[in-house]
């Protein structure tokens, strides 16, 4: 019987085996004990490693040790009959970087070994990673609440990217010289203090220069004298990198490692410094948000809660008052003898009389109250959890005493005085505009009676 002719060599001088050498993706050949029998030229493109130091070896070993468990399944699936044409893991180069590998894998039963096909997909999932790296910021400069809640956000995000179990952000502000770290969280040390830019740390020096800064133990004698020894344990390795806004940088995002075993890289500092722009532009929205939401509830002169955020924080307490069955009180005050400051000394001295009046009542009650300025001369207090008429007596009589006590102001002295209503829950009423109403009809009480008195309602 005559056999069928061979098959042309693909050219002159070509064999099969030169042909797959070819190939930018590496042909491996695994036995059933899961030891490479032979791979293509591209292998050591690829893994770092020349086709002798591999045939032997048990291909397990270079898979990323994340990912092992799952390979080992994918194997033993695949020696079942089952083709995998895209499955993903990753492996360690001989270089020590990761990289991800897509392969197209089936089962020679004839052969007994696995025929794979593998192509390095790692720039592809590092793309895919950034993107939705970008997303997820942007994301969270939507949906966070506060800038502590958008820290937390930049935080995970990072940590997707490169390893960030040590992460903090500085922020600087020019106007005051003022280095801050509203966001640390470190496994050894706990936030620095506020500090000016001349203090010489490693965060000072990515801020003032604008620029990446990675240091590793092999760098560390890198440093511009300038700057000081480290502050607080010592890292190994330390990679900060600026965050720039419109206005310049307005702080640094660092990480940093204790362990050996967590190294940083220029490529994870390119990484950085990728997302950092978007994270600036993120906290610098953040910021102006807050910064109007604030403007939008407090009273511009004093930096006193509105009227529409005393009303919010009123109902609120409300609201918690009855599920605990406790008492709350509101104080109303209304400055006796104010008209005259203004018509003789003008409205800025007013206006400074207005503030300090402000910072009196504040330290008059706890932080867990509120006092807030509703217009004019007319101060409102929110007393919670005021378990009887005679605490709210006792605050009013105190605040009373201090506003009695002279300004000075504008190289002058002035006195003045307050009439205060007071109103209680339940007593008094069971929302926020019966309490109010019913606070200010007693201040009119206290100020048809001469002023610079207490009056609860109801009271004669």
């Amino acid at each position: 019987m005559n056999q069928p002719p061979s098959p042309p060599e693909p050219g002159a001088g070509l064999t099969f085996s030169s042909v797959m050498d070819l190939l930018l993706d590496a042909i491996c050949v695994v036995d059933v004990q899961g030891r490479y029998l032979f791979v293509s030229a591209a292998f050591e493109h690829i893994f770092g490693y020349a086709p002798e130091e591999v045939i032997g070896r048990p291909m397990i070993g270079l898979v990323h040790p994340d990912d092992r468990e799952r390979t080992l399944q994918a194997a033993d699936e695949i020696m079942a009959g089952q083709p995998k044409p895209h499955f993903q893991n990753r492996y360690v180069r001989k270089d020590g970087r990761v990289i991800h590998i897509m392969w197209s894998a089936r089962w020679s039963e004839t052969d007994r070994v696995r025929i794979a096909v593998a192509r390095d997909v790692t720039e592809l999932k590092h793309a895919e990673r950034m993107q939705a790296a970008l997303h997820a910021i942007s994301e969270a400069a939507h949906s966070a609440e506060d800038l502590l809640e958008l820290f937390r956000h930049i935080h995970r995000i990072v940590g997707e990217l490169l390893p960030a179990n040590n992460f903090f952000v500085a922020l600087y502000d020019a106007d005051k010289d003022e280095l801050s770290f509203p966001y640390f969280v470190d496994e050894h040390d706990p936030p620095p203090p506020t500090q000016s830019l001349d203090s010489g740390t490693l965060s000072n020096e990515v801020i003032r220069s604008g620029q990446a800064l990675l240091l590793t133990p092999e760098a560390r004698m890198e440093l511009p004298p300038r700057v000081r020894p480290i502050v607080g344990r010592d890292s190994l390795e330390w990679l900060g990198v600026p965050l720039g806004g419109p206005q310049g940088v307005i702080g640094a995002l660092v990480v940093q490692s204790y362990s050996g075993e967590l190294r940083y890289n220029e490529q994870d500092k390119t990484l950085l410094q990728f997302v950092s722009t978007q994270i600036a532009a993120a906290i610098e929205r953040k910021k102006s948000t807050t910064r109007l939401q604030y403007l939008a509830q407090h009273d511009q002169l004093t930096s006193l809660p509105n009227r529409g955020l005393f009303h919010d924080r009123l109902r609120t307490a409300l609201a918690r008052t009855r599920r605990d069955r406790q008492q709350l009180a509101v104080l109303y005050l209304d400055l006796d003898r104010f008209k005259p400051v203004n018509d003789h000394h003008g409205h800025d001295v007013g206006d400074l009389l207005l503030r300090e009046v402000a910072a009196r009542i504040r330290h008059c009650v706890r932080e867990s109250d509120t006092v807030g300025r509703i217009g004019g001369d007319e101060f409102v207090v929110l007393l919670n959890d005021a378990g009887h008429a005679d605490h709210a007596v006792a605050v009013a009589a105190k605040i009373g005493a201090a506003l009695r006590q002279p300004f000075e102001l504008a190289g002058g002295r002035l006195q003045v005085s307050a009439s205060i209503g007071i109103a209680l829950y339940p007593a008094h009423g069971e929302d926020a505009r019966q309490l109010l109403r019913r606070a200010d009809d007693a201040m009119y009480d206290a100020k048809r009676q001469g002023g610079d008195q207490a009056r609860i309602s109801g009271t004669p």
